[in-house]
């Protein structure tokens, strides 16, 4: 028979199973693409062909996939991949929200986020001040850009029309900021949203190799 004390030291030991559980992060990387079907590796564990409406016993879902990436459903958010690429969505052990990303085999970082709600695919750029994305794009978020201070900046197309606006909310991973300062690109130049140092520069980013992690701070 289990006393008292020991059914305490078991119901403690249970709850911090359980918690390690709940912090432990999924780790995803795509190893290989294919029109509806995807290779991927968890946890470092040897590769998986997913076919498109297939899910592994972690819970990743496949949703679609092509020869250029795929995209998932992990811990219920929709995550595109490139070839290469991978990602790890936790809390870290303090509690913060916590986010890794793989380069892919160009050495850049994408991922997946949002805007205001809206789904896009981020390119992690130090180099930039703060979010940019294109005018298209700003468009399809329903962001009234054109009410934001307009400005002119010399690209590779030529002289374009930027126009400074405020986000309300940005999301990448588990990592949700607000009211966070980025741009509206007029003009065709900009495919991929540009993740800056307006967001960057509240988390704590650290880089391992191919992998980057990135931490909310405040």
């Amino acid at each position: 028979m289990i006393n008292k004390a020991s059914f305490h030291s078991i119901l403690t030991a249970l709850i911090f199973l359980v918690s390690l559980a709940s912090a432990h992060a999924t780790d995803v990387s795509v190893t290989g693409l294919f029109n509806g079907k995807a290779i991927i590796s968890v946890n470092a564990g040897p590769p998986r062909l997913l076919s498109a409406g297939q899910k592994t016993p972690e819970g990743i879902k496949l949703l679609s996939a092509d020869s250029n990436s795929a995209t998932f459903e992990i811990d219920g958010k929709r995550q595109t991949l490139s070839l290469g690429q991978g990602i790890s969505s936790h809390s870290a052990p303090s509690g913060k929200a916590s986010v890794s990303l793989t380069a892919d085999i160009q050495g850049h970082f994408l991922t997946t986020g949002s805007i205001n709600g809206a789904s896009t695919l981020f390119l992690v750029d130090t180099g930039a001040s703060g979010i940019a994305i294109s005018a298209s794009e700003a468009r399809h978020m329903g962001i009234s850009y054109l009410n934001g201070k307009r400005g002119y900046s010399s690209t590779a197309n030529g002289t374009v029309a930027i126009y400074q606006v405020v986000f309300n909310t940005v999301k990448v991973g588990d990592i949700t900021l607000n009211q966070v300062e980025g741009a509206v690109i007029d003009g065709n130049g900009l495919n991929v949203s540009l993740l800056g140092m307006s967001f960057l520069k509240r988390l704590e980013m650290k880089r391992e190799g191919s992998t980057m992690t990135l931490t909310k701070q405040y």
